[in-house]
This record gives structure tokens, sequence and C-alpha cells, in this order.
């Protein structure tokens, strides 16, 4: 059972590159990294019930699997190369077991083929439905981005919009369908279920962004890590939160607050760059599709604070996503 399931997975995520020397079915995967480049490696782990909501479908599964790691090699300024894939899987007849991996590879594939990733090893196993992918991607010496080289005045963007994701979580908690109504909570939910990870965009900001993350647990702890790493404080202000027509329209002017704020999942990155820098690098991710908002700046200091319309310093209900709270 487990190698027929293994061959499902590499008949559908198949990907030459000539740097895979050995792909899947020996032991270990041999590849040769190309000359003058830096090996950029990410793992992220999800859980089901945790990362995503149970029932979830399992192309959506595959692609988001693959998305929250290649949003960390975006936030890194890195261009992906190779995965490893390790499935824990529940016990299921082996026909349900079989449409699940089939349609977990597609929408694993959907992704990574577009960028050339080739899936080159992992592991299945028997448990709870658990998914470990480990990224790796190129990025030319010292040329990674880091949370770690904001200045004081360094002006803070955001790319796309923010908040869809969890207010696609919310409606899924309270029963919507991603068939009813006017299309905001397909919008939203597909939001949640296929994030976009911004690799162009990262590879964009080579050199002129000071600091860099994705914002997977929310704007206000992603932009404490990068306050934390570079030793600053920030200030932002609600109002040049960039929201969603979609969200907007679907709950209250408060909740829509609170999720650009905290809300998580939404793999969109947030990075600061010198204020002389600031138009010409909005101009440019105009060019690239997804644009990039300025929401604030690096200050002397330590954490965040956020000011409303009024001016007035906001105390957030929440912070972000914290897996052990």
């Amino acid at each position: 059972m487990e190698f027929r399931l293994i061959d499902r997975i590499r008949e559908r995520t198949a990907q030459g590159r000539e740097d895979v020397k050995l792909g899947i079915g020996d032991d270990a995967a041999v590849v040769a990294p190309p000359a003058g480049q830096e090996l950029a490696i990410a793992i992220d782990t999800m859980v089901e019930g945790v990362h995503f909501p149970h029932g979830t479908a399992a192309a959506d599964i595959g692609w988001k699997s693959l998305a929250v790691n290649l949003s960390d090699l975006a936030a890194m300024g890195a261009s992906p190369a190779w995965a490893l894939l390790a499935l824990s899987l529940p016990v299921q007849r082996a026909e349900q077991l079989g449409a699940f991996i089939d349609g977990y590879a597609d929408g694993f594939a959907q992704l990574a083929q577009p960028h050339r990733l080739a899936l080159i090893g992992g592991d299945t196993t028997r448990g709870a439905l658990t998914i470990s992918v480990a990224v790796h991607g190129f990025v030319p010496p010292g040329k990674a981005l880091t949370r770690s080289g904001a200045r004081a005045g360094d002006v803070v963007l955001v790319t796309g919009t923010l908040g869809d994701a969890a207010a696609g979580l919310q409606l899924l908690r309270r029963g919507a369908r991603v068939d009813e109504g006017d299309g905001r909570a397909t919008y939203l939910i597909e939001r949640l279920h296929r994030p976009t990870p911004r690799l162009s965009t990262g590879l964009a900001l080579r050199d002129r962004a000071s600091a860099c993350i994705d914002v997977s647990d929310g704007l206000l702890a992603d932009l404490g890590h990068i306050c934390e790493e570079s030793g600053l404080g920030a200030e932002i202000e609600t109002e040049l939160l960039p929201r969603s027509s979609m969200l907007m329209a679907s709950f209250d002017e408060v909740s829509v607050r609170d999720f650009a704020l905290a809300g998580g999942d939404d793999y969109e990155l947030c990075f600061t760059v010198p204020a002389a820098l600031v138009a010409e690098v909005q101009s440019d991710l105009a060019r690239l599709g997804c644009g990039a908002t300025r929401i604030g700046r690096m200050v002397e200091g330590a954490g965040v604070r956020v000011r409303d319309a009024q001016g007035q310093w906001l105390e957030a209900a929440q912070r972000g996503w914290d897996h052990f709270a």
C-alpha cells in the first residue's frame, strides 16, 4: 500500500530539473546546487484541525502545504528548487486513501509546476492527518532578506490585502459554503485555502528591502519579529491597512480591523525599505500584480504600536496566532 501511494504522488508531481540527479525512489535524493548560490531551506508542518479545518478538500491541503513554505522562501528573497514531503495519514479504506492522495498531489503540483519545483523525496506513515513540507531554494551569496536589517525611519509596507484568510475561516466556522451568496464567501475562503506565495516580490526586494517577513501568524505578531530582531519599534496606522472589498462588505469595521491586524494566514509579505525607495518599490510591485501599501514606519523603541483614525493608540485584543497558547 505505502509504495503504491508513493508512486501515485510521484506520477502526479513529476517535474524535471537538471540539478536533481536522483529523486524519489531511493533512500535519499541527490541534488547538485548551482555554483555561486546559497541554499535557503524552510520547513512547515500542518495538522488537521489546527492549520486547516476538518473536511478541507485534499487538493486545497496540497496547495496550501506547499504555499506556506514557498512564502517563507519569498520572505528570504529566494527562488524555489526542491521539496521534501512527509505525510502522516489516518487509516482508511484503500480507495478513500487513494482518492485523498490523488487530490493532495494534484493540488501540490498545481502550485509547484509553475515554479519548476521538484518533489525529490519524503516519507509516509500512519497517524493523524499531518503534513510536513521542506523546501529548498537558491539565493545569491549575501543577498538573503532577513528580519534584522530594519533601521529607524524605514517605511513599513505590506503586499496584497490583509485579513481575508481569517475572515474565510470565520465564515467556515459559521457554516458558510463556497457556492453560496454573491461570491464574497467564495473569495475569502479561497484566500484561506489557496494563498499566493509572493515569490516574484521577494526577488524584487533583494538589495532594496532592509527587512522582510511573511504574514503567517498575523501582522502584529510578524512585524513584532522584525522589531525584535532589528532592535526597534514600529508604528502603524489602522486606516492605512489594505483590506479587500469582499472583506469590508462581509464584516463590521471592528472585525475587519482585527482580522487585518491579527488574523494571520494571508501569507503576504511585510517589509521595510528606506523612505527614499518607497515610490520605486511600490511602482515595481504594482507591475508584478500584487502591489504594496505603506502602513507605518520603524522607530526607536520596542514592539508594535497601532494608531486609529482619530490618532489614538489602540490596545489590540489579539496579537496573533500562538501554536502553544
